[in-house]
């Protein structure tokens, strides 16, 4: 990324392919303006820029005396050292994209040198523990950990007592996880206790006698929602013991006292301003019809705020099944928000699954240039205005349906007869194109042909399967 404080004045030289010229020009000509810098193109004898090699580049590159910075296609390698032995001019690759090149040059998303820090803690449960074979309960146990979670809480069935309890907590603690233990009943929790369960959940007034002699904290609940009736007594009768507490008024789903169990929560923090707090968010997460991720993040901002430094949260429901990463993800962001006063806004795009933080475009305009320019029967493909658009030499086919596109292409329309390079596995690539078009244009994501759709946290790298072009289909000029 280029240092934009040490970008005013520079002249930059901007090394690209016949094909990216026109959008380039129109990128840079904001760009410059924004950034007050001076530029110049240098359009080499090739289409594509991804087919460049810094070998390649050195070979043509032609460097005027006042230029202070070259950059080049971010596809080409990353050993540049050939071609930066060429000149003493500095050398940098700039992105894949050219759509990316303001966040190149440090605008839009941008992390401060201090973002990552956080102080709350992830409680990840494993839901009915006790239906669960060892294995199971260690393999969730591992990805519940690598997704962020700091305990694996181990999660009883109420109405009965867990025989195997004891032995759980002890795999589980032998296997180098800390673990807290979910349940009102004491034998249960006295047997994980002295498995090695550093943590209990929960405690009210009907066990709070044998809490005294577990030797851990515990999370302490109301034996009333709605009055809180109990809590007081509670916390001053483990005081008393010595036995450290936190505290649950408890979250109840919407619809059924969500915004009441809130102000609770602002009630509880006002009663004990030191107290440690925790959250159970699941009931939110798991018991709403929407994805979890903008959940989970409200949540935690609220915990940031009063002071709440845990939160438990379940993995069940396929809508919530990344909770824990996604609490990962948004401790951070508020934490940065909170304690620097700032909107959670351009921190942090991992949790923008859905849509992008933005979506350019080119412009038919620009479009049509390209197809004018380009001299090759390669395809290039586009997702804009709410259509694909299918770019070759001197065609411009563009629709919204990507089935009506291809049987224009495949019909010969505005060509002088069918094409002949629609084999079976050019076909099957354009149609796995298009169909990633087509979910960027309904979800109003960022198209880049080749490479996979941004999905924040959740995206898959695509490795590149672009069809190598024949020989035959090198444009004139484009000699390697």
């Amino acid at each position: 990324m280029t240092d934009r404080s040490n970008i005013k004045g520079k002249r930059i030289l901007f090394v690209t392919g016949r094909l990216a010229e026109y959008g380039l020009q129109e990128v840079l000509n904001k760009l410059s303006q924004q950034l007050m810098f001076k530029y110049e193109l240098m359009v080499m004898p090739i289409t594509v820029a991804a087919l460049m090699t810094p070998a390649w580049i050195a070979r043509h590159l032609q460097i005027p005396d006042y230029i202070d910075l070259i950059i080049i296609p971010g596809y080409c390698d990353n050993n540049l050292e050939e071609l930066q032995q060429t000149t003493s001019v500095p050398i940098e690759l700039g992105p894949h994209d050219l759509r990316k090149l303001p966040q190149h040059f440090g605008l839009g998303y941008q992390p401060p040198d201090d973002y990552g820090q956080y102080d709350i803690e992830i409680l990840g449960e494993i839901n009915h523990a006790p239906r669960l074979s060892m294995d199971s309960i260690l393999e969730q146990a591992h990805t519940l950990k690598s997704s962020g979670a700091d305990y694996i809480d181990v999660g009883c069935d109420p109405g009965s007592i867990w025989s195997g309890v004891g032995d759980c907590v002890k795999q589980l603690v032998d296997a180098g996880f800390k673990v807290s233990i979910d349940s009102l009943n004491p034998i249960e929790i006295s047997n994980a206790v002295q498995a090695g369960a550093a943590l209990v959940l929960s405690v009210n007034s009907s066990n709070r006698d044998a809490a005294v002699d577990w030797g851990v904290p515990v999370v302490v609940i109301p034996d009333d929602l709605a009055t809180l009736a109990g809590l007081d007594d509670t916390v001053e009768f483990l005081a008393t013991a010595g036995v450290p507490v936190r505290l649950d008024p408890i979250l109840e789903p919407i619809g059924c006292g969500f915004t009441t169990s809130l102000e609770r929560y602002i009630q509880v923090r006002k009663r004990y301003p030191d107290a440690e707090m925790m959250m159970g968010i699941g009931n939110l997460s798991e018991l709403t019809d929407v994805d979890s991720a903008g959940v989970n993040t409200l949540l935690l901002g609220i915990c940031q705020e009063l002071g709440i430094r845990s939160v438990l949260t379940t993995e069940v429901i396929n809508w919530a099944r990344s909770s824990v990463r996604e609490c990962d993800i948004a401790r951070r962001l508020v934490h940065y928000s909170v304690n620097h006063r700032v909107p959670p806004k351009h921190l942090e795009t991992e949790l923008l699954t859905l849509r992008d933080e933005e979506a350019t475009s080119f412009g038919k305009k620009a479009l049509d240039k390209l197809s004018n320019s380009i001299k090759d029967p390669n395809y290039r493909i586009y997702a804009e205005e709410g259509e694909i658009h299918l770019i070759s030499a001197g065609l411009h086919l563009h629709d919204k349906d990507p089935f009506k596109l291809f049987e224009r292409l495949a019909s010969g329309e505005k060509q002088d007869k069918p094409p002949h390079n629609l084999d079976a596995s050019h076909s099957f690539y354009l149609g796995y194109e298009m169909a990633k078009a087509l979910t960027a244009i309904t979800l109003s994501k960022q198209y880049t042909q080749d490479q996979s759709l941004n999905w924040g946290y959740l995206t898959r790298k695509e490795n590149s399967h672009r069809l190598t072009r024949s020989r035959t289909d090198k444009p004139e000029g484009d000699q390697d």
